[in-house]
């Protein structure tokens, strides 16, 4: 027995301050003594060792004790005293006690040197030692089986065990580890199908003849959890069976599986009981289905489909029942609902019930097999059948939900068709709505200015509705595109297109573009030209961006129409008057529209007036030039080609005497550079810059040629000069419409800065005017436009039939082209290459190509034989 005692060390043989406290060294030795002398043993080295030796055969433990010199560091060891008698029995709790007393010294005082202890060898004798007695294996065996057995009977009867888990466990592992297994496994099982019959099976068909079929369903259940509950006890005590023996046995069920089974064979086998659970499972369903069910119901349906699976009864007895109740229960709430909801809302509640079903079976926990038999089951009773079909894709039906821009349904029979490859079947009310919703549009007289806006609405419209609710189908955005063209397309005699078959379309595209051009966002946002009266400043970037953006939408519209002509008669006619009279909102937009259109040479000509005008102030400013020649204003010249500017009228009118002086001046410098070439002047397009001086500041004011002509009439007069409209007309020359529209801009409209007595709006030939001596206005730089008549039917007409008789010539041109290559041809193959060959330009009907053909006969191109056939053909003549 070890010792513990103070030990002080110091160094250099003085007191130390710290005291270090350690053991007295001990060695204990097993009948191996060795020699004190040994320095490898560091209790042994020291000169007075403590050593505690064990004889075997005596199971004896002797105790030495030797004297300790002390040594030259002064370091002072005490041993434990041991009081006699010397053995101590270790046997006898009455005996002595081991250690009486310990003899203790004052701490600190050093023992002289040489100094022995007073007590010799001590030994310790234990005895009576026990010794196992052996036991008889067999009738171990037999005691541990018939534990086993206990327990077993207990477990299953839900009774107390009388043996611990640990104690049963050791049982079962020793029983397996004698060979045991196979016996012990064959018990188990007949113990268990005995416990489950006599303490489950019987229970449950006693029971079930007075409990309905969920009631049997929710008893099986609880019954299935006690046993569950019981058989983990049965796998905890058996567990090295199930883990040594069955693991290795590929034949052998575990036994859980073991446990399942019997539970399966003796109680949902049992013909009184199989029918009631599965009726259960399926009324359990049934008032889910109809919410008449708990939260009690529901996790009572779960816990059946996941005992079914456990049991492997799943797929054989409980999937084809609740099918076969799911069929029926689909098919008479489709058939209901078919009767007595719109196609709006039997799309909603058909999507939502396919929704419920769905998420029911997915809580329900059943497998993924089923419920893709189930989602079949759903779009065949719903979707598929005939009536069905009719249903869903009924053409009024569809029509009446795009009228309604009911997006939300239209997404869900999408859906609901799509799972069928029934979205290809859209494409005709999809194709018959946009038809004629569009066509509606175009032929709507009463609101024609409106048109271009409202097809621009009405595409976007479409595409949304494709993108969001046709999750951007392939097949119907094509049908979407060939709608669109189809509509925007037709042509009908009437009085907006002065009884041409003319697309009004390109018409109304062209005066939208202008008013993007002329007016920028606010000719837009207005539809109208009440923008012109306001001054164009230059615009922003972001307006111009905003602007292209507009551009690009138009030109969507554009790319449908096939009847160019029209839209480029009309584009050409409000381009020129935007160049010539600097209406354009943004030069850069107007350059960015013709090479949209692919047409620049309107805009190569200003370029090139530019030129002309720049080699003319480069003329004027030579010295050997005649002082008259010099004009004292400063006049700019846009030269145009006839071919490619719209043709305008010569309205007649008495220019100044300078501005026909520099006129002159320019004309004979521009004939002298080009000999053969002719200039006629159209001062209706000009326009001027006039410095005027008002009592109340000076102003430059940007106005029209009329305006300026009549403005330089009131230069010369006093401030109270007055002039009447008569004489105005004489001195200008100008009509009675071109001079009230002038007049009435400068004395009726924002800028007045002539006066008109009597006061009024309109202008009648007995008025007088004077300059307006109170005009005044915080900009030095006025623009006074024009006030615009509304564009007259005439010229309306005038470019339709202009238009109408150009189609005429490019007919009859295609015709001689066909003519010349075929030599002879049939009339219906004549008049199929006709369309061909004039398809970009519009489309053309049938009987205005055989007058075309009839006129080229008459102006004999060609001529018409008749063949032996009876049939009739046309000849190229030479």
């Amino acid at each position: 027995m070890p010792g513990s005692g103070p030990l002080n060390e110091s160094t250099g043989g003085k007191p130390n301050d710290r005291n270090l406290k350690r053991p007295a060294t001990t060695s204990l030795s097993h009948n191996h003594p060795k020699d004190p002398a040994d320095s490898s043993n560091p209790v042994q080295s020291a000169k007075n060792p403590s050593t505690i030796s064990e004889e075997s055969p005596s199971k004896r433990i002797k105790l030495e004790s030797r004297p300790i010199p002390e040594s030259s560091s002064s370091i002072d060891v005490r041993m434990y005293n041991f009081s006699k008698p010397n053995h101590v029995d270790l046997t006898n709790g009455n005996g002595p006690a081991m250690m009486t007393s310990v003899q203790k010294k004052p701490i600190g005082m050093a023992k002289p040197p040489g100094t022995l202890t007073e007590s010799g060898p001590k030994k310790l004798v234990v005895k009576n030692l026990r010794k196992t007695p052996r036991s008889d294996p067999e009738k171990y065996i037999n005691q541990v089986t018939s534990q086993l057995h206990t327990a077993l009977s207990a477990i299953i009867a839900n009774r107390s065990v009388p043996y611990s888990n640990e104690e049963l466990y050791r049982g079962a592992e020793t029983l397996c580890r004698q060979g045991q297994a196979p016996q012990l496994f064959s018990t188990l099982c007949e113990k268990c199908r005995q416990g489950i019959s006599s303490h489950f099976g019987e229970p449950l068909v006693a029971k079930a003849s007075t409990m309905d079929s969920v009631g049997v369903l929710a008893a099986v259940l609880e019954a299935w959890e006690t046993w569950r509950s019981r058989l983990k006890t049965i796998i905890s005590v058996f567990f090295f069976l199930n883990q040594s023996y069955l693991l290795h046995s590929p034949s052998l069920p575990s036994i859980e599986d073991m446990g399942t089974i019997q539970f399966r064979e003796i109680v949902f086998a049992n013909e009184a009981l199989r029918l009631r659970i599965l009726g259960g499972a399926c009324d359990l369903l049934l008032a889910d289905r109809q919410k008449k069910h708990t939260t009690h119901s529901d996790e009572l349906l779960s816990k059946a489909v996941k005992a079914f699976q456990t049991w492997s009864v799943y797929t054989s007895s409980f999937e084809p029942e609740f099918l076969a109740c799911s069929s029926s229960y689909i098919a008479s709430w489709s058939n209901e609902k078919a009767e007595s909801l719109d196609l709006a809302q039997y799309v909603r509640e058909s999507s939502d019930f396919m929704r419920l079903e769905l998420t029911r079976a997915d809580s329900m926990g059943l497998d993924s097999a089923t419920q893709k038999t189930l989602e079949s089951y759903l779009l065949d009773l719903l979707v598929d059948q005939e009536d069905r079909r009719k249903k869903l894709l009924n053409s009024a039906a569809v029509c009446q939900l795009l009228h309604e821009d009911n997006r939300n349904a239209l997404k869900e029979l999408f859906l609901l068709v799509s799972n069928r490859a029934l979205g290809p079947d859209l494409r005709v009310p999809f194709e018959a709505y946009i038809e004629e919703d569009g066509s509606q549009i175009v032929f709507d007289e009463a609101r024609e200015q409106e048109m271009v806006p409202r097809l621009l609405e009405y595409k976007t419209k479409l595409d949304t509705i494709w993108k969001e609710s046709f999750f951007g189908n392939k097949g119907l955005g094509e049908t979407l595109r060939e709608a669109f063209e189809n509509f925007i397309n037709k042509s009908k005699r009437s009085s907006m297109t002065w009884g041409t078959d003319n697309p009004k379309p390109g018409e109304m595209i062209a005066k939208h573009v202008d008013k993007i051009l002329k007016g920028g966002l606010r000719g837009v946002s207005s539809h109208t030209a009440a923008a012109d009266n306001e001054d164009v400043d230059m615009q922003s970037d972001d307006e111009d961006v905003e602007i292209n953006k507009q551009l690009d939408q138009v030109l969507e519209l554009f790319r449908f129409v096939h009847g160019k002509a029209v839209f480029e008669a009309f584009y050409k006619r409000d381009l020129a008057r935007r160049l010539l009279l600097n209406r354009s909102a943004s030069a850069d937009a107007e350059k960015s529209m013709l090479t949209r259109l692919k047409s620049e040479q309107m805009f190569k000509d200003i370029e090139l007036s530019r030129e002309e005008v720049a080699s003319y102030k480069l003329m004027l400013e030579k010295p050997d030039n005649k002082p008259d020649i010099k004009p004292n204003l400063d006049l700019d010249v846009s030269v145009l080609s006839a071919s490619a500017w719209p043709s305008y009228p010569d309205i007649p009118l008495i220019i100044p005497r300078d501005v026909q002086q520099a006129a002159t001046v320019f004309e004979n410098h521009y004939k002298g550079k080009h000999a053969n070439r002719k200039i006629e002047w159209k001062h209706s397009l000009a326009h001027c810059q006039l410095k005027a001086m008002f009592p109340k500041g000076n102003k430059e004011l940007v106005v029209s040629s009329y305006q300026a002509v009549v403005l330089l009439l009131f230069s010369n007069k006093s401030n109270n000069d007055e002039i009447q409209y008569l004489q105005i007309q004489a001195a200008t020359g100008l009509d009675d419409v071109s001079l009230k529209r002038t007049l009435q801009s400068l004395a009726c409209a924002a800028y007045r800065v002539l006066s008109k007595t009597p006061k009024g709006r309109d202008v009648n030939t007995t008025d007088t005017f004077t300059v307006n001596m109170n005009f005044s206005n915080p900009k030095y730089r006025i623009k006074i436009n024009q006030v615009q008549a509304k564009e007259t039917k005439e010229e309306n007409k005038e470019t339709h039939e202009r238009v109408a008789a150009d189609r005429n010539f490019e007919t009859q041109a295609a015709i001689v082209r066909i003519m010349k290559g075929r030599k002879t041809i049939a009339h219906s193959d004549l008049v199929a290459e006709v369309f061909t060959a004039t398809k970009s330009r519009g489309v053309l009907d049938a009987a205005d190509i055989k007058k075309n053909i009839e006129k080229l006969i008459e102006k004999e191109y060609m001529e018409r034989e008749e063949r032996d056939d009876g049939k009739n053909v046309y000849c190229y003549v030479a």
